[in-house]
């Protein structure tokens, strides 16, 4: 699988720096973007479809710009390689998702102007200073506040009031894995859940833990967000369905692909809003002066196909609150 692609923001093929319709002396912009998917990824794909629309939209076409992608997969040492191949390109600006390409990024460059995107803590990470004064070569948009990873655990406890066991999914080798587990755990006692860590280095642990949790009654999971849940998506999906467990997850793609609901911020509209941070840069701001933005658009996504599966009845007033209602 291609790692790295070329793409022309008229949507053609382009081989960089150089573009077929440049007009004669306008000077080329390179735009870099580091993901931590693999280049089949819906979820990427979704979201690198609106960053492109927002940059169109803006002014800025296959005329006077170019953007590199680099696919890295969720691999620590392949996103700590493509990293240091796009610093060394010294693009005019990166785009980067997630903690885990910031951080290879920053030890790369502090020069290159980097907009992050999906960070939950980027101050807790080293990566601004503070929100309102970044003050170095990167800013962007947070995913969410942990708090918000409280309201998971409240919501699963609503949709299905039997669970007083709860396996919380994380990444325990991200910053982002504890701080949600924390938040989480905060409330558990509010809500008379007792909650416990699963971590998801690969395929085999999620596996394990998730069949050996489920042989006690009354349990749900929580899979908190990462770059790992994204990668196994499906397969935690099919282990929620095998053992009859209740899940909330993080992101609108887990419930579409058969996951039971969703609450959290609309990140295909954190790319658009993205591209307007890149668009500033081009022209000359510095990311030191622009403030990390929180996300200004939520969503809750349900599926009742597979809450019916699961015998669930799904309160009214539930129903009425998700933003969209798979059948």
């Amino acid at each position: 699988m291609r790692r790295r692609a070329f793409i022309s923001l008229l949507g053609g093929a382009a081989a960089w720096p150089f573009a077929a319709g440049a007009q004669q002396g306008e000077r080329m912009r390179r735009i870099g973007v580091l993901v931590p998917q693999d280049q089949d990824s819906p979820v990427a794909q979704a979201r690198i479809a609106a960053l492109l629309q927002e940059l169109r939209q803006l002014g800025w076409t296959g005329r006077n710009a170019r953007i590199d992608i680099h696919w890295a997969g969720a691999d620590a040492e392949s996103i700590r390689k493509h990293a240091a191949e796009l610093a060394t390109l010294a693009p005019d600006v990166i785009l980067a998702n997630g903690s885990v390409v910031v951080a290879p990024l920053l030890q790369a460059t502090r020069t290159v102007p980097i907009v992050f995107v999906v960070v939950p803590d980027p101050v807790g990470a080293g990566f601004v200073d503070s929100l309102a004064r970044p003050g170095g070569n990167a800013t962007g948009f947070v995913q969410f506040e942990y708090g918000l990873s409280g309201k998971w655990l409240e919501l699963l406890k609503e949709l299905a009031p039997r669970v007083t066991r709860a396996a919380i999914l994380r990444d325990a080798a991200i910053p982002a894995g504890t701080g949600q587990f924390g938040a989480i755990q905060s409330v558990a006692p509010s809500v008379g859940v007792e909650v416990s860590p699963v971590n998801i280095r690969d395929a085999g642990e999620i596996e394990r833990a998730v069949a050996a949790f489920a042989h006690a009654d009354n349990g749900g999971l929580i899979v908190t967000g990462s770059a790992l849940a994204q990668l196994h998506r499906n397969l935690i999906i099919a282990l929620a369905a095998r053992h009859k467990l209740p899940a909330v997850y993080f992101e609108r793609f887990f419930v579409t692909v058969g996951g039971l609901i969703s609450y959290g911020p609309d990140l295909v509209d954190q790319y658009r809003r993205a591209a307007a941070y890149v668009d500033r840069i081009l022209k000359g701001e510095k990311p030191a002066d622009l403030p990390v933005q929180a996300p200004t658009k939520y969503e809750m996504v349900m599926n009742l196909k597979t809450a019916k599966a699961l015998g669930l009845d799904v309160p009214p007033m539930l129903l009425a609150r998700a933003d969209e209602v798979i059948e």
